[in-house]
């Protein structure tokens, strides 16, 4: 899994609008790092022990599972993927199974564009990597890796026991498992009967409850300047989350190329800038943003019917915004002036 992304790349992507504070009547907030990025839990409506007691338990969850799926540092993902490329067959810990069989099923109503069987196209552009390349990799190894065609459907589950023909697969789950764990970490708060929060990754967030008298207020970062596009109150247990081509990369020859990669060409997705998504679960919003960017804007529709999705903003590369009519409905544009709007049908 790719965890070194830099801690203000995503910051800003989706921002908390709204005070914070220490006291009942306000949000209980706090910070740390994990999944390579910023961590932000806000508590509304409980006194400070209870609001520290959950921001302590949200940071050990993520620590674990920052140790448990990270796909370059020693642990359970790596031994499995040394074993997959070495004899083709593993035994699952626990503690990736309930990565698994979801990420296999999302790659597949994607049609691959989620894709966590391509660890070793993201390692071969560096983005594993906390050192940024100065220029793309070889074409031709490229071309070789794609045309091996690493995909989760390589892969064949019984029980624990797993095994591929595809020497060419490597897991990485870093378009999905950030997700996983926010959706982890929301139930943690609501086990201890914390029912208004919001537990922010990098910008990306799961929110329950509201701010007091009124909703919690999402900002979703401008792609292409400095500060919102556009806000959103989510409802009383939504996930927001955005993918975008401003997240990680590098400058080469007048080119960026960022780190959302195309399964199918092995280069970087064109065709949208930024792509964002509003759902109850917060591992699909994540592996839906990532897919939608990879579709862009001639295909994104198809995907976001794929995945039974009702609330998609899609922004392309000529700055259109695309929206599917739920979600104009939900999104109030910031920017002045408005960019161009292109409704789709109803999903």
């Amino acid at each position: 899994m790719n965890f070194a992304l830099p801690l203000f790349g995503l910051l800003f992507a989706i921002g908390l609008l709204g005070g914070c504070g220490n006291r009942g009547s306000e949000a209980i907030e706090q910070q740390f790092i994990a999944f390579g990025t910023l961590v932000n839990v806000s508590i509304f409506g409980v006194d400070e022990a209870l609001a520290q007691q959950g921001i302590a338990a949200v940071e050990k969850e993520f620590n674990q599972l920052h140790r448990d799926w990270h796909a370059w540092e020693p642990g359970p993902l790596v031994d499995l993927n040394r074993a997959l490329a070495e004899r083709g067959t593993a035994e699952v810990p626990a503690v990736l199974l309930p990565l698994l069989e979801p990420a296999q099923r999302l790659s597949e109503q994607t049609g691959g564009l989620f894709n966590p069987a391509m660890g070793k196209l993201i390692a071969l552009w560096g983005f594993q990597s906390d050192e940024p390349l100065l220029a793309p990799p070889d074409k031709d190894a490229i071309a070789e890796l794609v045309a091996r065609h690493p995909s989760m459907a390589d892969l064949h589950l019984d029980g624990t026991h797993l095994t591929t023909t595809n020497r060419a697969v490597q897991l990485d789950f870093g378009a999905f498992a950030k997700g996983v764990a926010i959706d982890r970490a929301i139930e943690q708060l609501q086990a201890l009967g914390i029912t208004n929060a919001i537990v922010n990754a990098g910008g990306d967030l799961r929110a329950i409850g509201r701010h007091g008298d009124r909703p919690w207020r999402i900002g979703i970062r401008n792609p292409r300047g400095p500060g919102v596009l556009a806000v959103i109150e989510p409802a009383d247990d939504e996930s927001i989350f955005t993918s975008g081509d401003y997240e990680r990369g590098f400058d080469h020859n007048g080119h960026h190329y960022h780190h959302i990669l195309d399964p199918r060409s092995g280069y970087p997705a064109t065709g949208a800038i930024s792509a964002t998504v509003i759902h109850a679960n917060a591992g699909v919003a994540d592996a839906a943003a990532t897919a939608l960017m990879v579709a862009g804007a001639q295909d994104w529709v198809r995907i976001a019917r794929e995945l039974n999705l009702r609330h998609v903003m899609l922004i392309d590369s000529n700055g259109i915004v695309h929206m599917t009519p739920a979600m104009a409905k939900r999104v109030h544009i910031e920017l002045e002036p408005s960019p161009p709007i292109e409704l789709s049908e109803v999903l």
